[in-house]
């Protein structure tokens, strides 16, 4: 380890993210989620105050990663990353089987398939209907661990072996999965776009086989990266350019995916030091009220972590928040006098975070500690942080946990989580004569048929979802870009983690500001291609007259 770096994680750690830079000034502002400015946020890769480990002020460059950023790697000295839910595999994960990360019947229909010889060239679009938390967009993240699950998947010997015990498949489709490489080729929008229900995310042309196969890992990839992504997003916009941590790991469903997603989102550092260590990222932490119980009284436990550390966090809410606050302000006077050290933040993680944020800033203010933030965490999501900030709570950073690691909905605003409704249909048959589109008809999940572009016109005018070889609308820009082509990443498909924060970043701001409402928001407007409405109408009327699910008289393109 590099001295530089050494010096970086020192143990001058625990007011990482809270413990400088102008604070809030408490005053009430009135900030609708629909008309509040993305907070222009700066270049994440500068590196971290060595020796004090703080935060500057929102204005200046946020020094979210302690090393410039790399994307993720293969062999790290955490371990092979597994490549299936984008985490390292060290003794903590037990390695997971790629070939094996599959719903039961998709090697169940590919053997179909291939006792039936159909091993046509398909086409699947990766979509989702709706966009989360009742909002009107999608950040799409999961992308780069996608693409590793795509290039390393396979079946090993014992994955064949054990699909041979379950399953009575001829000895010819278990060579077949034991020779399995990905072929075909991939084109998908970049990691951190901002995009719509209906649209295409990526789109998979290859083999029928192996197009199928890669169904569930692709959208296990996608689903929860996209969803949490879009869950920072949600939050960090309605913070107003306050700091938001994430602190999610003892209750996330897939800690590293969460916190790269919610990296990308917008979120300035993490608790979890594995994921902080893996991604270059910054590390946050204050002190737990265990701490504060270990000790006889709280007084002496505040002085235990004042001397300890040159800039340190306490937390106020153990017992009573007013009695915390005079000892916290006891303390720091003495061991500002005494050694030096400054009480950098406090945090409150319980009761009325608005009526106890007045009470602690006015008692720091009266001592004289007007620099000392107000961090609070607690069950924060989107709604309640815009509560807070639109009544001018002075609070200065945020720590949210359970709702990112999640992705929760919110059932006092109606507003659904949990999930992303990512789905991988089939659009498009490759026959001997020629491209023949194909639909699924069930009402409003009725799908889009045929190879498609996605196109983005002006800045966040509108979109357009056009059919392959359609003209480009005027003024606008192609989404979908290549990433695999015959089965190989292409060069520049996977940029660092710093080149996708930054992209994110760029796009929210230029997202206009009647789509940022958190709920019953204005519809971004994506179009249909005349093309498309056509070809769309013409299927489902052919299936509807001449039998459901009937495609032998469809002709082709």
């Amino acid at each position: 380890m590099s001295n530089a770096r050494s010096k970086s994680m020192s143990s001058n750690t625990a007011s990482r993210s809270w413990s400088s830079g102008k604070r809030s000034t408490g005053e009430a502002r009135s900030i609708s989620a629909a008309t509040a400015p993305r907070p222009s946020l700066p270049h994440p890769s500068r590196t971290m105050s060595a020796r004090s480990g703080t935060f500057p002020s929102p204005s200046a460059n946020p020094p979210n990663r302690i090393m410039p950023a790399t994307s993720m790697s293969v062999g790290t000295s955490l371990g092979k990353i597994a490549v299936s839910l984008g985490r390292p595999a060290q003794a903590q994960y037990q390695p997971l089987h790629p070939g094996l990360m599959t719903d039961m019947y998709h090697p169940d229909s590919a053997y179909v398939a291939w006792v039936n010889r159909r091993n046509d060239i398909v086409t699947f679009d990766l979509y989702a209907r709706r966009a989360p938390f009742g909002g009107a967009y999608l950040l799409f993240a999961g992308l780069e661990t996608a693409l590793h699950f795509v290039r390393d998947f396979r079946f090993t010997d014992e994955d064949v072996r054990f699909l041979a015990q379950i399953r009575d498949y001829d000895r010819g489709y278990l060579e077949e999965l034991r020779n399995f490489r990905f072929s075909g080729e991939i084109i998908a929008m970049p990691e951190g776009s901002v995009a719509f229900p209906d649209e295409p995310l990526l789109r998979v042309t290859g083999p029928f086989r192996e197009a199928l196969l890669l169904e569930s890992g692709l959208l296990n990839s996608i689903n929860l990266a996209t969803l949490i992504a879009t869950k920072a997003a949600r939050i960090v916009q309605v913070a107003r350019g306050r700091r938001v941590a994430e602190f999610a790991l003892r209750r996330a469903q897939e800690p590293f995916v969460v916190t790269r997603s919610a990296y990308i989102g917008g979120m300035s550092s993490t608790s979890f030091v594995a994921a902080a260590f893996e991604y270059r990222l910054q590390a946050t932490g204050t002190i737990p009220h265990a701490l504060v119980q270990l000790f006889d009284s709280e007084r002496e436990a505040f002085a235990a972590v004042a001397a300890s550390f040159n800039r340190y966090t306490l937390v106020l809410d153990t017992y009573d928040v007013r009695q915390a606050i005079a000892n916290a302000i006891d303390v720091a006077r003495e061991y500002h006098d005494r050694l030096g050290h400054t009480l950098a933040a406090v945090r409150l993680d319980s009761g009325d975070f608005d009526c106890d944020a007045r009470i602690v800033r006015a008692a720091l203010d009266r001592a004289g500690l007007t620099s000392t933030r107000i961090v609070v965490s607690g069950d924060l999501d989107e709604f309640s942080i815009h509560d807070l900030v639109t009544r001018g709570a002075p609070i200065d950073a945020f720590g949210v946990g359970t709702r990112i690691g999640v992705g929760a909905g919110s059932v006092e605003h109606g507003v659904a989580g949990g999930a992303l409704g990512g789905v991988y249909k089939l659009v498009n048959v490759e026959t001997a004569s020629g491209d023949t589109p194909r639909i699924k008809t069930a009402g409003d999940k009725t799908t889009w048929p045929g190879k498609k572009e996605v196109y983005r016109v002006g800045a966040f005018d509108h979109d357009v979802v056009a059919l392959e070889g359609e003209s480009r609308p005027p003024d606008s820009q192609r989404l979908l870009r290549p990433v695999v082509q015959d089965g190989a990443l292409l060069a520049g498909s996977l940029p660092p983690l710093s080149e996708i924060w930054e992209f994110a970043q760029q796009n929210l701001r230029d997202l206009p500001e009647p789509f940022h409402a958190l709920t019953n928001g204005a519809r971004y407007d994506v179009r249909f291609s005349d093309g498309l409405r056509s070809l769309r109408e013409e299927l489902r009327s052919h299936v509807e007259s001449n039998g459901r699910g009937a495609t032998e008289a469809i002709p082709p393109r």
